[in-house]
């Protein structure tokens, strides 16, 4: 899949087959931001302005933005794969957390 880019943040292209117009939205983020555009161009100036709207907003209400892709994901695992691999690294980049809920 195609992505536009502006600001680090990923945003899609899709086709409104019925109207000929195309809309898209910010991925990898938890909040719902949306643009529209009859036009590749516009679709990406309706992009970028929804980006920078949506980083103004974030500041006036004093949230800190969502970021895509932030370098770290969650993998859940047994419990006791958890454990071997804690001890076999020997606790040096996996520390035991003892809040683990498993």
């Amino acid at each position: 899949m195609n992505y536009l880019e502006y600001k680090d943040y990923l945003g899609t292209i899709e086709p409104d087959l019925k109207t000929g117009a195309l809309f898209g939205k910010l991925e990898f983020i938890r909040d719902l931001v949306t643009y529209e555009g009859e036009t590749l161009k516009l679709l990406e100036q309706a992009f970028q302005q929804s980006v920078d709207e949506y980083l103004e907003s974030c500041a006036e209400l004093d949230k800190i933005p969502d970021k895509p892709l932030k370098g770290t994901f969650n993998v859940r695992i047994n419990p006791e794969l958890h454990r071997k691999a804690v001890l076999a690294s020997g606790h040096k980049s996996m520390p035991l957390k003892k809040n683990y809920s498993g």
